[in-house]
């Protein structure tokens, strides 16, 4: 069984070099940064690995918590990718990601969901029924995940000529106009890694889609820049200023990304800058905001309770006068 379950992991995990920039043709702003996304690509798939060769989630966890906390909520996503993965396979169970989600994964709830989103861009779509989420506030991070996957890996398609599906089939059951603002979230996130973590290309790069995807991909980034990092004090405030009447949303996914390292025990430095930049205010602050206003029943006129979620912290920030 350990071989079998080491030849599972050989044939499923991609291979490492799919991370390295200059695979990927992304830009390489400078050696630090360089490093820092190429780990975050290391992380994600040494995760990804952990998961698809463990004989069960505690021995999977184990592993994952030896990864260094900036690094270990990227570990944690390629590892509910990995259990999506095993999900949607013909033989095996289906409940992988479920039980993942009940263990030590809960606290990174956030990066578990996108990276069932992963999974989602790789699996043949007879098989999405296999992929199941619990939570449906937090469901449409999945279609976050699944943005990022195909703007990292066909960058060309998703991001040099935006596409954008017309129609998208997931969720099948309502609500459905929304899945494009969700996956416009994750190819936002994205865009933080193609451009290096260069926030003027960055800017740049969202200012070249049409006004009405900006909103979702501004906050993406915002998210992006202030759960992975890369950018100074500097780089960050060009970047705000360039968001001009986006910065409710780049806010907005700050406030998430602060939530997301909180919530896991994560918070690291560069979280701490992007948030007192982007929020003006400290990354429990952002965090307690998002909690508050998290709404408690279901919205109203076919709105995503998400994405209401989403709209009470931008408009929060505004109300606050921080933009």
């Amino acid at each position: 069984m350990p071989g079998l379950r080491a030849l599972r992991r050989r044939i499923l995990t991609p291979n490492m070099s799919a991370t390295k920039l200059d695979v990927r043709g992304f830009n390489e702003k400078d050696p630090a940064a360089k490093q820092l996304l190429e780990t975050v690509g290391a992380s994600f798939l040494t995760g990804y690995g952990y998961a698809v060769q463990a004989r069960t989630v505690a021995e999977c966890e184990q592993q994952l918590e030896q990864i260094a906390p900036q690094f270990k909520g990227f570990a944690y996503e390629g590892a509910a990718m990995g259990y999506a993965v095993l999900d949607g396979l013909p033989v095996g169970g289906s409940r992988n990601v479920s039980k993942f989600l009940a263990g030590r994964a809960g606290h990174h709830a956030y990066m578990a969901y996108i990276g069932v989103g992963w999974a989602m861009a790789r699996l043949p779509r007879f098989r999405w029924s296999r992929i199941t989420v619990a939570d449906p506030l937090m469901r449409w991070l999945v279609l976050d995940g699944f943005g990022f996957h195909q703007a990292y890996f066909k960058t060309d398609k998703y991001v040099t000529r935006q596409y954008q599906e017309p129609g998208f089939p997931w969720p099948t059951e309502g609500q459905q106009w929304y899945a494009n603002h969700a996956i416009d979230q994750g190819i936002g996130r994205a865009l933080w890694f193609v451009g290096g973590t260069e926030a003027e290309l960055v800017a740049s790069m969202i200012e070249k889609f049409p006004e009405s995807r900006q909103p979702d991909l501004w906050s993406g980034a915002g998210l992006a820049a202030t759960y992975a990092g890369g950018a100074g004090e500097e780089e960050l405030l060009a970047f705000w200023d360039r968001a001009g009447k986006y910065r409710p949303q780049v806010a907005q996914g700050s406030a998430f990304a602060s939530t997301a390292r909180l919530e896991a025990g994560l918070v690291v430095p560069h979280t701490r800058l992007a948030t007192q930049v982007f929020c003006g205010m400290t990354p429990e602050q952002a965090s307690q905001a998002s909690t508050d206003l998290r709404p408690e029943g279901p919205a109203v006129d076919d709105l995503p309770v998400y994405e209401l979620w989403r709209q009470r912290i931008a408009d929060a920030f505004v109300n606050l006068g921080r933009i």
